[in-house]
């Protein structure tokens, strides 16, 4: 038996395969956000870079420095207690933000607490304030000659509150941070709560687990992922803490520095002093420095989910 092999058709008449023609559909959607994305946030960073290479002299103009304005700020002590004061104020008032506001999420979500949608908004609602405003209200509580404070000190016939003491004056902010944020995190930790599925709480009470067990077996293991990112979004909070200080600064002047935070020494240094190259260069970083911090929080986290 013999078989025939079929001839190859030379290269020249093979079929060739079809060319895709690139779909560029998707840019026009994207497009207009990395316009924007490259104007408002790549275009500055990179003119701040260059801007920290330069110093402006009395005498040759704007001179290149290369790193030097960096080895300035690694040495500025008034650099250094700015970021002193918001590490401080980190370590402290963010545990307890976010504290309450996973207390005050298991409790709507536990179903045993009436009107839970009621104290949902109640808790959300100071978000809702206008931050200005916020601390304009809660200054005029703190005033010690004309706000709350300085009505309960009266009645009692000593100073027992002095919110704008120099010990006090953190806590103080960050009791006004407290009040703001609470809701926005509560409102993260719900919306992860409601999507662990009912199966587990049903298994769970099958087993014979109560409430609390519920609790530390279930509910927090499945809130790591958002615990994860409240926690970034309150350490680039306090890192760039202004606001707050910055309004508070007239009723307590000589407490609140023009370099009582970094920002608000950067913002100083451009806007009072004139000095953008060296603000410039205390912004990056700054920026640097929050960006690693919540870079290895966010690894660690993603570490002890995957565990």
């Amino acid at each position: 038996m013999t078989t025939t092999i079929a001839p190859v058709p030379p290269l020249a008449t093979r079929a060739r395969p079809r060319r895709e023609r690139r779909d560029w559909r998707g840019w026009t959607f994207v497009g207009p956000f990395l316009v924007v994305f490259a104007l408002v946030f790549i275009a500055p960073v990179l003119y701040a870079l260059y801007l920290s290479l330069f110093r402006n002299q009395l005498v040759g103009g704007n001179a290149f420095v290369g790193l030097e304005n960096y080895l300035r700020v690694f040495g500025d002590a008034q650099f250094w207690e700015g970021f002193w004061h918001v590490s401080l104020f980190l370590v402290i008032q963010v545990p307890i933000m976010l504290g309450l506001a996973l207390l005050a999420a298991l409790a709507i979500d536990s179903a045993r607490l009436h009107g839970s949608g009621f104290f949902r908004i109640v808790i959300f609602l100071p978000y809702a304030v206008p931050g200005v405003v916020a601390v304009l209200m809660w200054g005029f509580i703190y005033g010690g000659n004309f706000g709350l404070a300085g009505n309960i000190n009266d009645a009692v016939g000593f100073e027992l509150i002095t919110p704008f003491a120099r010990d006090w004056i953190l806590a103080s902010i960050g009791n006004i941070v407290t009040w703001e944020f609470v809701g926005y995190n509560m409102l993260i930790f719900y919306s992860a709560l409601r999507t662990i599925p009912v199966d587990l709480y049903e298994a769970a009470e099958i087993d014979g687990a109560g409430q609390f067990r519920i609790i530390t077996a279930i509910k927090i293991p499945s809130l790591r992922g958002a615990i994860v990112i409240a926690t970034i979004f309150s350490i680039i909070g306090s890192f760039q803490l202004f606001n707050e200080p910055n309004i508070l600064k007239p009723l307590a002047p000589n407490v609140i520095t023009t370099f009582f935070t970094p920002n608000m020494y950067a913002y100083n240094l451009s806007f009072a002093g004139q000095q953008y190259n060296y603000s410039a260069t205390v912004a990056i970083v700054m920026g640097v420095i929050t960006a690693v911090i919540a870079y290895v929080v966010q690894l660690r986290g993603s570490r002890a989910e995957t565990r």
